[in-house]
C-alpha cells in the first residue's frame, strides 16, 4: 500500500473530491523520506539560480527506497507534489530525483535529464538492482 489513509479522508474521498492540500499531507505522513527527499531538492532548486538541483546518493534501506518508488511513479502523488512544491519532478533509477523549474522544462538539460542517451549514462553495476 502506497499511503496511509485516515478513516476520516477515506470517507471524504468517498463521497467526493479530496482538497490538494489534504492529499499532499497524506503523502507526506506516509512517504516521509520521499518527501524530505524532494523537499531538499526542492530548497536547494529555489535557492540557487540554477535550472534544476537533483539528489543522487541512493536511500539508506530498500523501505525508504520504495518509499521514493512510490511517490514519482504515481502519478496522482508526482502531480501532487509538483503542484504543491510549484516544480516539475524527473526521476532516473531508484533513486535519482530532480526537481525542475517549470520553465525548464523545455531546456536542453531537462530533455538531456529525461533522455534515453541520461539514463544510461546514469547506470552502475551498484544500481544494477535498484
Amino acid at each position: 500500500m502506497s499511503l496511509d489513509v485516515s478513516p476520516e479522508l477515506l470517507a471524504r474521498a468517498e463521497s467526493g473530491e479530496v482538497s490538494d492540500a489534504e492529499f499532499v499531507e497524506c503523502v507526506r505522513t506516509s512517504l516521509p523520506y520521499a518527501w524530505d527527499t524532494i523537499s531538499t531538492v526542492v530548497g536547494e532548486l529555489k535557492a540557487g539560480t540554477a535550472e534544476f538541483a537533483d539528489n543522487t546518493t541512493p536511500p539508506p534501506s530498500e523501505a525508504d527506497r520504495g518509499q521514493l518508488l512510490r511517490a514519482l511513479a504515481s502519478n496522482a502523488i508526482r502531480g501532487g507534489l509538483e503542484r504543491h512544491f510549484g516544480v516539475t519532478l524527473a526521476f532516473q533509477n531508484c533513486h535519482r530525483v530532480a526537481a525542475f523549474q517549470p520553465a525548464a522544462v523545455d531546456s536542453d538539460r531537462y530533455r538531456a535529464f529525461i533522455s534515453p542517451r541520461g539514463q544510461l549514462l546514469n547506470q552502475s553495476p551498484e544500481l544494477r538492482d535498484c
